[in-house]
């Protein structure tokens, strides 16, 4: 998932409206898995994988819009693998698809055993994040620039899950009186 072409001098000399590449949110992290982060099974917990994606998703989302974010929604998050402790989980972020003043990024989770030296996929997540200004007010992302085949099937996408948030929030929202 990582862009390794993409250039790091272009993404920061960028203005605040400009709009940009989703390789200018590309976002790394890795965590060792420690005894205090595992169940009783000795793999990490799931709300610890939540956390270290909602992280990696944070980071992504301000370093593409340049401004604070929020996380306004988790749609899915899919725990395909464990990650036993004494592994390292590695998560990569990007963004795939904005609107006004919110984006989707994708967060992809890797196990490696760094004993054996293999890497399998563990987790993937699409959250939504809201761009505030100064004043804690939703306020314009730029647009997103889509270079790639994968990155454009991935905008396509990413609006149908919008579509499907936006109906489900409407059948779920308290009533009024």
């Amino acid at each position: 998932m990582p862009d390794k072409d993409c250039d790091k001098d272009y993404c920061k000399n960028l203005s605040s409206g400009d709009a940009r590449p989703a390789c200018c949110s590309v976002t790394e992290m890795t965590q060792m898995v420690l005894p205090n982060d595992a169940n009783i099974l000795g793999n990490v917990l799931g709300g610890m994988v939540m956390h270290w994606v909602d992280l990696a998703a944070a980071i992504a989302a301000r370093r593409f819009c340049g401004t604070p974010v929020v996380t306004a929604s988790m749609d899915t998050l899919s725990f395909i693998n464990p990650i036993p402790v004494g592994q390292v989980a590695r998560l990569t972020a990007r963004v795939t698809w904005c609107g006004r003043t919110s984006m989707e990024i994708r967060v992809d989770v890797e196990a490696e055993d760094l004993d054996r030296r293999e890497v399998r996929p563990t987790s993937v997540a699409y959250l939504t994040f809201v761009s505030l200004d100064d004043k804690g007010r939703p306020t314009p992302v730029p647009r997103l620039i889509l270079e790639t085949e994968e990155e454009k099937q991935e905008f396509k996408a990413a609006e149908k899950r919008r579509a499907a948030r936006l109906k489900l929030r409407k059948q779920t929202e308290p009533k009024q009186g």
